[in-house]
């Protein structure tokens, strides 16, 4: 076959990077997250003054995203004195023998090796409502464990 036929993969411009997917359910935020989303963007445009090709293509659909998310953020005040675990809530926990803390945050906030989980995440989604001193059941890998609420307290802003 003649080579005028074959097309130079080298020559071949990078595909631009996939769209980073927005979750579908609300962007609720605490007001750390809703810094953390004005950083990112700040973080990005400045990035983009020097950047080119890739780089520049993966920047700006970072951007896309950070933008959207904020403009589809709903931030929620975290209640300074909460009785029950619930979004913005410091929760201390027991699974077993192991005892955490877990704050209940925005998605993009969320950072479990921080103790910071999702409110749409199944361990906060569990939590939901409870009390110092509830079991609530936790459905992890296919079997019920239990969680004791050992307090709930104000989240960090």
């Amino acid at each position: 076959m003649s080579r005028a036929f074959v097309k130079e993969v080298d020559d071949a411009p990078e595909p631009p990077p996939p769209e980073r997917v927005a979750s579908a359910a609300p962007n609720l935020i605490t007001p750390r997250g809703a810094r953390l989303i004005d950083a990112a963007i700040a973080e990005i445009e400045a990035a983009l003054a020097g950047a080119e090709g890739d780089e520049e293509a993966r920047l700006r659909r970072d951007l896309r995203y950070w933008t959207l998310r904020r403009s589809t953020a709903r931030v929620v005040e975290p209640d300074p004195h909460p009785a029950a675990a619930g979004f913005g809530a410091r929760v201390t926990i027991r699974r077993g023998v192991v005892m955490s803390d877990v704050t209940i945050v925005g998605e993009d906030e969320a950072d479990p090796t921080h103790g910071r989980i999702a409110w749409t995440a199944p361990l906060a989604r569990a939590l939901d409502g409870a009390e110092k001193g509830d079991v609530v059941e936790l459905e992890a890998g296919g079997r019920l464990e239990e969680v004791l609420v050992l307090a709930v307290s104000a989240g960090e802003d």
